[in-house]
């Protein structure tokens, strides 16, 4: 799909998408076309009691003698409230309303604020909801198959336009790529592939290595090693670093994912219903690839650190049994009584591996944690855990700002009692209650003298449903958040 941006004027071909403010306003350009079809638009209007509310449409067919096929009224909502995030759904419901018409001309007229940087994201938000993931299906419908393949913008602002949609064009490429990611099936995503993948990011300018059981088990790595030792697919941990910043060596952000490419539970094997969609137990891993892309198309002045670990946690019979022992990167012992809490010892050697060999001055992590998560804050927010005020301040506010929301919940010494253990010197699960929270307390103890925030995506990376700029499936919930919270603290 080609986007371009152009001066106001008054569509002539094809599609066209106009807005209307809450309150029954058109803009000149729109009052000018609906002069020009004879008040077609405004009777439309008037019958339909087509108020402008936000994101509500109203699809008129032009009238004879017109080169339009039709016309489509977009309801801004209030003009003064109308932001990025806005902008980005609107240009989603824009898509819906218009993907089945080859060319499409928008006129984004009306609008408080910086009108360049508003087109740009409801470009944005158009070319996100677009997304398909179609590479397996050898027949398909014609008819469900969209036919969009020129936008054109309409905007005050049309350069500045295009150079902010140029970035967020970068961004879209990043969550396009964690969403192909958590898409793909786990015959074809696995440790190595996932790998694999990964390296297509070189072509960006970042520096991509990764290492293998050999290397890990000389580096310690007991726990995370644990957990995939009951698969065929050799377990990695991915590193990708983007040195951005001028000074090259100044430390890095560090961005940390689970990277379970599929999790059956292991010996504490997983219910069969429903186990299918623990391909997306990767989900972490995912946004941190997808997130390094954005940054490095955007050419982001600072430097990042992505880590993924990745494994596949499988019943074998050389699968580790709960009851076992393994000793951790850290030295720390760990007993684990449920080998389905996995993504916690996968994480626990990745934090402190990021720790030894980076020192950076913040470390975030995301991951597919826990259940119990889901079932606190259903799909509508992930979970934020953090050893540092400001910095769950400065994720929550980047959440907000990009519409990906994070709700922080305790942390303390009554929840980290749970973890004792009678022979190690953790447990890997707490009590029946408060799952999440102790599986942050675990985390934590992995954590040295450094600013920490744990995400847990569990109930964010995927949806049955489409949301407000996905449809169903793999959302790329945390690449948008991050990029926000990396441009806003770390950027120069």
């Amino acid at each position: 799909m080609n986007t371009t941006f152009a001066k106001l004027a008054v569509p002539t071909q094809g599609a066209a998408v106009v807005v209307m403010s809450e309150g029954g306003k058109l803009g000149p350009v729109a009052t000018k076309l609906d002069k020009q079809t004879h008040g077609t638009l405004s009777r439309a209007i008037k019958a339909a009691e087509f108020t402008g509310k936000r994101e509500k449409t109203l699809t008129i067919v032009a009238p004879a003698g017109s080169k339009l096929n039709r016309v489509i009224v977009v309801g801004l909502g209030s003009a003064k409230s109308f932001d990025a995030n806005a902008a980005e759904r609107l240009g989603a419901g824009i898509y819906e309303a218009v993907n089945r018409d080859p060319a499409v001309t928008i006129v984004l007229e009306g609008v408080d604020g910086d009108a360049g940087a508003l087109a740009a994201h409801l470009a944005a938000g158009l070319r996100l909801k677009s997304y398909r993931f179609a590479k397996y299906r050898t027949k398909e419908d014609k008819d469900a198959k969209p036919k969009l393949k020129a936008v054109v913008v309409q905007t005050d602002a049309p350069n500045d336009a295009k150079k902010r949609h140029a970035a967020l064009e970068g961004l879209v490429d990043g969550i396009f790529f964690t969403r192909d990611l958590v898409t793909e099936p786990p015959n074809i995503i696995y440790p190595e592939s996932f790998v694999a993948r990964a390296k297509e990011l070189t072509k960006d300018g970042i520096k991509v290595e990764a290492l293998g059981e050999a290397a890990m088990k000389k580096l310690g790595m007991g726990a995370l090693l644990g957990v995939g030792q009951g698969s065929r697919r050799e377990s990695q941990l991915l590193v990708m670093r983007w040195d951005g910043a001028k000074d090259k060596s100044a430390a890095p952000v560090a961005i940390v994912g689970k990277g379970v490419t599929f999790d059956t539970g292991g010996i504490s094997l997983k219910p069969p219903p429903g186990m299918w969609d623990m391909k997306w137990d990767m989900g972490g891993a995912g946004v941190v690839v997808g997130l390094m892309r954005a940054l490095a198309r955007r050419k982001a002045p600072v430097n990042v650190v992505g880590l993924c670990g990745l494994v596949e946690n499988m019943p074998d019979g050389n699968a580790q049994r709960p009851g076992d022992v393994v000793t951790s990167m850290s030295g720390q012992t760990i007993e684990v009584l449920n080998t389905d809490a996995e993504g916690r010892l996968v994480l626990a050697d990745v934090l402190w591996y990021a720790q030894q060999r980076f020192k950076p001055k913040a470390i975030v992590d995301l991951a597919t944690l826990t259940g119990a998560i889901i079932a606190a804050l259903s799909d509508h927010y992930a979970g934020l855990f953090s050893n540092n005020d400001a910095l769950a301040t400065q994720l929550t506010a980047a959440g907000q700002a990009v519409g990906e929301r994070l709700w922080r919940l305790p942390m303390g010494d009554e929840y980290d009692r749970d973890l004792k253990s009678p022979i190690a010197d953790m447990k890997n699960i707490g009590g029946p209650r408060a799952g999440s929270i102790t599986a942050a307390q675990f985390l934590q103890r992995f954590i040295k003298d450094v600013p920490w925030a744990h995400l847990d995506i569990a109930g964010v990376v995927w949806n049955e449903k489409p949301t407000a700029l996905a449809p169903p499936g793999g959302t790329g919930y945390g690449v948008r958040l991050l990029n926000r919270f990396i441009a806003d603290n770390y950027e120069k």
